[in-house]
């Protein structure tokens, strides 16, 4: 399998199992939502690194379709390399902005390193049937492709687009301008992913010029044409049928050799039943043709997109958004976006994540598909910057509550709300044994469930007065704690409470937290119940 060496990999390749799970602190005076909850649309402002590993416990295997716009890192972004990694070499980097090319000669190596782990968090997120596309452009793609493969895997390379902006780049430099960026496609799993049609633009729209009373269709031969049309290349698709005025028609090629038709008598049937054959005559006799419609009609996906929104547009929109001035550069068209979510097949109750919101085109090109086909699609957005609130979470308040200008270039009139959450404190050992920044007790139980299961946790399901966090496939899990130092000193497992909780309804072996116990294990066995103590032994036990 291929693979990319880069300064710093040997750090980062597993950094992003060392992340801790930091806690997320809704925020209902940013939501635009009744009821806060995890399970609703999703604006999380903090470091995409910690925010993802935070989003696991609810989110793995969950999420269908990824789509990221990470830096360029043309030397122009100002990005900065923040991630806590336990090297003297990475620590060098640490805080520092990543120079131009020339001035920076590890900037390629830090891009890499704050990439690595990321992709490998979204992997652990995405479904089985999930894809990832990543917009880039020529400055990283080569390393981006060899990073992929090696994370994603080479075979689960789906495709590279060449997507048209509509503006031209770099033309003051001793270079070729640039009118084009690029998509990067990978499916986690190729064998459970189906790649979708792209949806029909107004030229393709042109060739539907028939209309009829179920709308615009165009016909094609039913003969087969092109390579392997003849009748030896598949007999069975050669047969007669009859023309509207009782004659007996076969295919016949250019130049009188027989062909065969493109269906065989089943399909014709069904198709002439659905009144989707249609004859046509001339000097030559009766000709077969098949209607195709227009309406819900995709088209197959190609390598270069050059008939999407450019930025230009994108632009426009967000002028429009935002009272006629545009508060975030280079913003990504909706089309673009609406375009990524129908390739990658999302529909429904689909999960949409971007770890790299910006201006919030992803949650915006959601809304919109969902209004076009009554879909209930969710999208996840996480920001790190300062403009979470102000720009990403006030552009999709402002699309909800129809808040736009006078030119109205978009439809403002979309169903949705949205949570709001901060990333908040570090869930770790040291801290919980010091009585620091003490996680409350939901906030605890959704990461011992997570972890020591595998499972999603569902927070209706607790109780905590109970003790109970919930059942998972293997587990009814409980666990002994209150964010209360002098609580975890004085509590413990005792023989009683293990009686009164086995004593309860349910089958399963019991997984009991406490922050110790005065019983035996023998006991406990005999008892099915398996005690971790807090906050040392919070593990996988069944992943």
């Amino acid at each position: 399998m291929p693979t990319i060496q880069f300064k710093g990999k040997s750090f980062v390749e597993n950094h992003h199992l060392a992340v801790p799970y930091h806690q997320l602190v809704p925020q209902k005076a940013k939501s635009l939502t009744d009821k806060v909850s995890l399970h609703d649309n999703l604006i999380v402002h903090g470091d995409n690194l910690l925010a993802l590993k935070a989003l696991l416990p609810t989110y793995a295997g969950k999420v269908k379709c990824i789509y990221i716009d990470p830096p360029y890192n043309t030397g122009n972004e100002g990005w900065v390399y923040n991630d806590k990694v336990n090297s003297p070499l990475i620590k060098e980097w640490i805080g520092k902005v990543v120079g131009k090319e020339g001035e920076d000669f590890t900037r390629h190596d830090k891009w890499l390193c704050m990439m690595m782990p990321r992709l490998k968090l979204l992997k652990e997120l995405l479904s089985d049937s999930g894809v990832i596309f990543i917009s880039i452009d020529d400055k990283e793609l080569a390393n981006l492709k060899l990073l992929m493969d090696e994370v994603y895997g080479d075979k689960n390379f789906v495709g590279l687009i060449t997507v048209a902006k509509g503006t031209t780049t770099g033309q003051d430099a001793n270079k070729i301008g640039s009118s084009t960026d690029y998509l990067l496609f990978y499916s986690k799993n190729i064998g459970q992913f189906l790649v979708g049609g792209m949806a029909m633009t107004e030229k393709d729209a042109k060739r539907f010029s028939k209309t009829d009373q179920r709308g615009q269709y165009s016909i094609l031969q039913l003969r087969k044409t092109g390579s392997g049309d003849r009748r030896e290349d598949r007999p069975n698709l050669f047969y007669q049928i009859s023309a509207p005025d009782g004659s007996t028609v076969v295919p016949i090629g250019p130049g009188g050799y027989e062909s065969r038709w493109r269906a065989g008598k089943t399909q014709y049937q069904a198709w002439q039943s659905e009144g989707l054959i249609e004859w046509v005559k001339n000097d030559k006799g009766w000709t077969p043709y098949v209607k195709y419609y227009l309406a819900g009609r995709l088209k197959q996906v190609a390598s270069l997109w050059d008939e999407v929104e450019g930025n230009k547009k994108a632009t426009i929109d967000l002028k429009n958004i935002f009272d006629g001035k545009a508060p975030f550069d280079f913003p990504k068209p909706v089309g673009l976006i609406k375009n990524v979510l129908t390739v990658a097949g999302c529909k429904n109750n689909d999960i949409i994540l971007d770890s790299f919101a910006g201006s919030g085109t992803t949650a915006q090109a959601v809304m919109e598909l969902n209004k076009e086909d009554g879909g209930n699609r969710k999208f996840i957005l996480v920001e790190m910057e300062d403009y979470a609130d102000k720009i990403t979470a006030e552009r999709v308040r402002r699309v909800i509550n129809k808040e736009t200008s006078e030119n109205e270039l978009i439809k403002p009139d979309y169903k949705g709300s949205f949570s709001y959450f901060d990333l908040g404190d570090a869930i770790e050992t040291e801290a919980i044994l010091k009585g620091d920044k003490l996680p409350s007790y939901l906030e605890l139980a959704r990461y011992v469930y997570y972890t020591a299961t595998g499972d999603e946790f569902d927070e209706s399901k607790l109780n905590e007065s109970k003790h109970f966090v919930g059942s998972s496939s293997h587990y009814d899990v409980y666990m002994l704690y209150k964010p209360d130092l002098e609580y975890l000193k004085q509590t413990a497992l005792t023989l009683n409470m293990a009686r009164e909780l086995r004593d309860k309804e349910g089958t399963k072996p019991l997984l009991v937290f406490a922050p110790t116990k005065y019983v035996e294990m023998g006991e406990l066995e005999e008892l099915k119940i398996d005690f971790c103590q807090l906050p040392f032994e919070i593990y996988k036990v069944n992943k």
